[in-house]
């Protein structure tokens, strides 16, 4: 694939190497991001609006990691551990992992069932047959190979996309102080730095750490050193695209409250 890709040109040379990174970057978009982002701009205004972009600066850098873990070693990071920790760690770190997903999980779908409620009126409980129905459904895209899980994901991180940037449209921020606070750490009392720690324990999920480096392991194998460092430097690529996206996400929760 990487010697295909080397006689496209433009948008059609990146695209077979795009997607692992989308699939991570929904576990910034969970109800957690939601709920402190938009927390800390409704009591804050713009304050913490470093924290978001220091966060997601982190975050990037640490997918990166993650991903190049499973492309340069062949092993996702569970197997590394398995293989470099002892076994106590090894279930300790487990059982963490396990945990933390499953929170962020639960999260998720009873964020997705109370919209369902939301929106159309559907009783929380079926709501919730619903969620677990669309779900699986999701999941079962996988026996067709990576790419159409990876389409679906793209399509519904760009719906969220272009709902924050109608409502920044709408918002009309003032440009000059979101520039300011972007890049001028600055808290407000006790409880900002509370926030702040909120925002950045909402940003950065172990689960998808673990999972990053599973979706680069296997997605494009090589094994020459070259080709190594060049499907390298395209999933960086990925990661900054995503994480750029999911990061502006988080600030215009933050910008638009």
């Amino acid at each position: 694939m990487l010697a295909g890709a080397s006689a496209r040109r433009g948008l059609g040379r990146v695209l077979p190497f795009l997607g692992p990174a989308v699939i991570a970057s929904i576990a910034y978009m969970d109800p957690g991001n939601f709920a402190t982002t938009i927390q800390g701009g409704a009591k804050f205004g713009y304050t913490l609006l470093w924290v978001v972009v220091a966060s997601n600066v982190m975050a990037m850098l640490v997918q990166s990691l993650s991903a190049k873990l499973g492309i340069a070693s062949g092993l996702n990071l569970a197997e590394a551990c398995r293989q470099s920790f002892p076994r106590p760690v090894v279930w300790g770190m487990w059982v963490i992992a396990e945990v933390v997903a499953m929170a962020t999980d639960l999260a998720e779908f009873l964020g997705a069932a109370l919209g369902l409620y939301l929106l159309f009126g559907i009783p929380l409980w079926a709501a919730g047959l619903v969620t677990a129905v669309i779900t699986f459904l999701m999941l079962g895209l996988q026996r067709y190979g990576f790419r159409p899980f990876e389409v679906l994901i793209t399509g519904f991180v760009g719906v969220i996309a272009l709902a924050y940037v109608v409502e920044v449209v709408l918002a009309q921020p003032a440009w000059g102080k979101v520039a300011y606070h972007a890049v001028v750490p600055s808290f407000s009392g006790r409880e900002s730095v509370l926030l702040a720690t909120g925002i950045l324990g909402a940003t950065v999920m172990p689960h998808v750490i673990y999972l990053h480096s599973a979706l680069t392991q296997g997605r494009i194998v090589v094994r020459e050193p070259g080709r190594l460092r060049r499907l390298f430097r395209f999933e960086v690529l990925d990661v900054t695209i995503a994480m750029s996206v999911a990061g502006l996400i988080n600030a215009a929760m933050l910008i638009v409250c």
